[in-house]
Parts: C-alpha cells; structure tokens; sequence
C-alpha cells in the first residue's frame, strides 16, 4: 500500500531550490543520521563486495535491423548512469536495460536503434557532465539516464546530485536530445543494509527521486519512477529479483526495469500515444506530481499546461501518467 505525506513534496522543493540556487544545501535527514548511513553503508559494501567487477557487457551497436524491410535511418540511442545502466552482473548484453530497451524501441519504431553506452559502475551524478560529452558526440535522439543510488550511498548532499542532473538534462536538451531518467531506486528493499537504517534509505531515496523530478521535468525531460519498481517485488521475491550479490538486478530485475521504461521512451519519441484512460491526475503541481509518483509504480511525470499555461500558483505544472504493465515487443 503507497503512504504519501506530504513531507516528501516539501523536501523535494527544498532540494530542487537548492540545487537551483547552486547551494549544497543540507542532507534529506540530517547530518546525524547521515553520518549513520555512510557506516551503515560501508558495511553493506564490504558485505556485498563485487563479485561482478566494474564492467557490464559490452553492450555498443546496431539493433533492431530486422525492424524494417528496407533501409531506415537508425534512431541514436545512448544510456547514461551508473551500474544499473550498464547492466552490472550481466554477461549477455541481450539481458542488459540499454539492449532490452534498445530493441524494444526498434520494434515499436520499426527503425533499427544505434545503441552508445556511457554509463559506469559506481557512477554518482557528478559524474554526469563527463558522459554527456561523450554523448553528445554521437549526437543522439533519445538519452536514458539511470542514475541516484550511489548519491545515497557516497556522500553526495542531494542538492548537489540534482544539480548535477540537472545540468546534464538541460545540456543534452539543448542538443535535440529526448530524455527519460530512471530516478532512484528504493535502497531500503537491499538486505545488506540492515534495520534501522533500511527504513531510513527507503525515505531518503525517494526524496531524492522526487527532486530528480522536479530538475528532469523544469529541463523539459521526463522521468519513471524507480522507487516501487524496484521496491515491492524486490522485497517480495529478492532471490528472482536481486542478482548474487544481493545489491544489483538480476536478469528479472533488469527486465522489469526496461519494461517500466520503454513506454515512456516511446512516448519521448511520438511513437507511443498516451490513451487519456492512462492517465492519473491530469494536472499538478510539479512538487506534489513529484512525491506522488516517487511512490508508486513505474508512474511517469512529464511537463504539461493548464489554461494554456505552463506554471501555476504552486510553479509547474505537470502531469502524472500510469501505465498498464505489459510485456516488451520481442525481436522475434
């Protein structure tokens, strides 16, 4: 059952200001507090370690040739972030998110996808600016951005990690580029982290998912929510969910993630008609479509006006879309 207080809008707009002022700003919940999930945190590490290395599969190429019965101009792809964007713990590229989204977009697109891979494991959103020149390079259609757990983990202030994913939306906006962000995924269902700070995580990740999208959407991005994606059915079934290590997807996990995605890549792309019986509230304000949809599963937030205009009393306006689930276009 999704338990919404409000107080996760009031540290959404906390945070988004601060990093629009440029400031630092104070932690989700205190410096204390903070400091015992940093210990928390590092223990959890030791407990995971990393038996997968640093490196997903490589994961770089043409997908999706079968799409179209003559020659088509490939739709430019790239996907940014950290592990989970490389698809960490994978040996198939087949099974990695950028791949599974790739060729899913193909099918839908009946367009071949030229897939680029910048993400990096252990990637925190400072290190965003760096993939983005590496993006833009290829001069991309569509960004994928999976990006948040290790700015929980590390101790990056929120204010700063939104700043930095802000910036990185507005760059690759500025290009032409659409962008759909994966915001952080709910930590509190990891075992390594123990209790009571696994409760603490949860509220902490979903703050700051919730001010991921109030920066992705003012950028003119969209964003899914993470936070119940990888919440519920992880904490129910982590042995199918959660790879060997406990802490990264396995190959269910990263298939329920590209399958919460897609649409909404679609979507940024016209390719995927958004039905008005999908859709949730139809109009909020930025803050509290924020900390809604950082509650529940797989919702989207995406800008959108009210009487013509685009803010209101309470800044932006924005709009909350909840999609059926269903299973991804296969190549085959």
């Amino acid at each position: 059952m999704v338990i919404w207080t409000p107080g996760t809008a009031r540290a959404a707009r906390r945070i988004a200001t601060a990093a629009a002022l440029g400031g630092g700003g104070v932690t989700a919940l205190g410096v204390a507090v903070y400091g015992l999930l940093l210990a928390e945190a590092q223990l959890a590490r030791k407990t995971v370690g990393r038996p997968h290395g640093m490196d997903g599969p490589a994961a770089d190429g043409l997908y999706g040739t079968w799409a179209c019965d003559g020659p088509a101009q490939p739709i430019d792809m790239v996907m940014l972030g950290d592990s989970t964007s490389v698809g960490l713990g994978m040996t198939d590229p087949n099974t990695t998110p950028a791949v599974l989204l790739a060729g899913g977009l193909a099918a839908v697109a009946e367009r071949p996808v030229r897939l680029h891979v910048f993400g990096r494991s252990g990637a925190v959103s400072a290190d965003l600016p760096f993939q983005v020149d590496r993006a833009l390079r290829t001069k991309p259609d569509i960004a994928v951005i999976f990006v948040g757990a290790n700015d929980v983990t590390t101790q990056t202030k929120p204010a700063l990690a939104v700043g930095h994913l802000k910036t990185a939306v507005r760059r690759l906006r500025e290009e032409g580029a659409e962008v759909v962000v994966g915001t952080c995924p709910d930590l509190g269902t990891v075992r390594p982290i123990g209790q009571p700070l696994r409760w603490v995580t949860r509220r902490w990740s979903r703050q700051l998912a919730a001010a991921q999208t109030v920066a992705v959407i003012e950028e003119g991005g969209r964003t899914v929510a993470f936070a119940d994606v990888l919440g519920p059915e992880f904490d129910t079934y982590p042995g199918e969910m959660f790879g060997p290590d406990r802490y990264h997807p396995s190959v269910r996990g990263y298939q329920q993630s590209a399958n919460v995605v897609l649409p909404s890549v679609c979507a940024a792309l016209g390719l995927w008609p958004e039905p008005e019986s999908e859709r949730g509230e139809a109009s909020q304000s930025i803050y509290l479509a924020a900390a809604i949809a950082a509650e529940e599963p797989g919702t989207e937030v995406t800008a959108t006006r009210v009487a013509g205009r685009a803010t209101g009393p309470q800044g932006r306006w924005a709009a909350i879309l909840r999609r059926r689930p269903g299973a991804m276009p296969r190549s085959a």
